[in-house]
């Protein structure tokens, strides 16, 4: 009695692993079939995103690099540098940077009067940063043509001036700024400036010591992608820019001039300069953020 006891708890015993082994195959792969069935969806996934890639961005700008180079080297160069051309790159990058910095004032305000204040209509404020974003640019220069146009109502008169352009790439441009650095200081430790409170610091010292280097990455970070979009801003600036060469004439504007006289070896070089300072732009910032994550890695 005791032995067929004891041999029948053996056979469940032993039986009891397959059956649960059986069971458990029917609900999960083995960790080899699921590492290759993973292996084989990344595959599939990085597939259509190098083919995604490369129809939308990488053979566009391909053919426009090939085509700024039809007439060799000496022709792209002599297409980027002349007169007229230089001078709609540097009023382009100059009203850029100057959009840039006027945004990274303007736009951390807006984000800490957003985080930190509360008032009546403070969520219609919040949803008004992102007007720009589904506006047509075009509709935002007629806007700005009537507000600050010839029959100005408040007797303010940007038309064709720098000042005009800068109105227009700032309203454009200002969400990127504000929504760069909204959702970091929502998360800044309030403690530490408390902290500081309590020593004796004042209001601007614990400012700049404490709350502005958290925020310094997401600044730069909004600051560049503004940049990189008013250098190439077309829409928002065709009607109250004026288009005068030499004076308020940006690189779009004066792409779109020689498409239409027939230059299209000219428009493509400039095109490919511009490709260029936004890419700079762009490598700065990732720069930047790893940068910044080294340095949080680091202190954690």
């Amino acid at each position: 009695m005791t032995l067929d006891t004891t041999t029948a708890k053996g056979a469940a015993n032993r039986a009891a692993p397959v059956a649960a082994s059986g069971d458990g195959a029917k609900r999960r792969p083995p960790p080899l079939l699921r590492s290759a069935s993973a292996g084989r969806v990344s595959g599939l996934t990085l597939g259509v995103v190098v083919l995604w890639l490369s129809l939308i961005v990488l053979l566009p700008l391909a053919a426009l690099t090939v085509t700024s180079f039809s007439d060799g080297w000496s022709g792209f160069w002599a297409a980027v540098t002349a007169p007229v051309a230089l001078a709609a790159l540097w009023t382009t990058i100059l009203v850029s940077a100057v959009v840039a910095v006027l945004n990274v004032v303007v736009g951390t305000l807006i984000a800490w009067v957003l985080v930190r204040d509360e008032f009546w209509g403070k969520r219609f404020v919040d949803a008004l940063i992102d007007l720009p974003f589904a506006l047509p640019t075009i509709v935002a220069s007629i806007v700005l043509l009537s507000l600050y146009g010839p029959n100005s109502p408040i007797g303010v008169e940007l038309n064709a001036t720098r000042w005009g352009l800068i109105v227009a790439l700032a309203f454009v441009t200002l969400p990127f700024v504000v929504r760069s650095v909204q959702p970091v200081l929502i998360e800044v430790d309030r403690d530490v400036e408390q902290a500081a409170a309590s020593l004796g610091a004042s209001n601007w010292t614990i400012f700049r010591r404490v709350v502005l280097p958290t925020l310094a990455p997401a600044i730069i970070s909004g600051g560049g992608l503004a940049f990189a979009r008013a250098i190439g801003e077309y829409g928002s600036v065709v009607l109250i820019g004026g288009n005068i060469p030499r004076e308020t004439q940006v690189a779009s504007q004066y792409i779109q001039q020689q498409i239409e006289i027939d230059r299209p070896v000219n428009a493509a070089a400039v095109s490919v300069a511009l490709l260029a300072i936004s890419f700079a732009t762009l490598l700065i910032l990732r720069f930047f953020a790893s940068r910044g994550q080294e340095r949080e890695e680091k202190a954690t």
